[in-house]
């Protein structure tokens, strides 16, 4: 398992703004577990980036709203 970092905007409806852009890290097989994973949401996805353990470790200690969703 790996864990991805997710930029996405919540509604899909409107273009991409930078500044909306919002985090989530799942955890999953490959990249296209975690993009149908999150189409049920109705995000708007950016970008979807690998972390390696590096900085999986940097976020985890960085970041005071790290939460790892899981797919079941």
């Amino acid at each position: 398992m790996a864990v991805f970092k997710v930029f996405f905007q919540t509604d899909m409806d409107t273009r991409i703004i930078r500044e909306d852009t919002q985090i989530r890290y799942v955890e999953a097989e490959t990249e296209e577990e975690v993009r149908k994973y999150l189409k049920a949401n109705n995000n708007n996805i950016e970008f979807i980036q690998a972390l390696s353990p590096a900085h999986l470790e940097y976020e985890q200690n960085n970041n005071d709203d790290f939460k790892v969703e899981t797919i079941a």
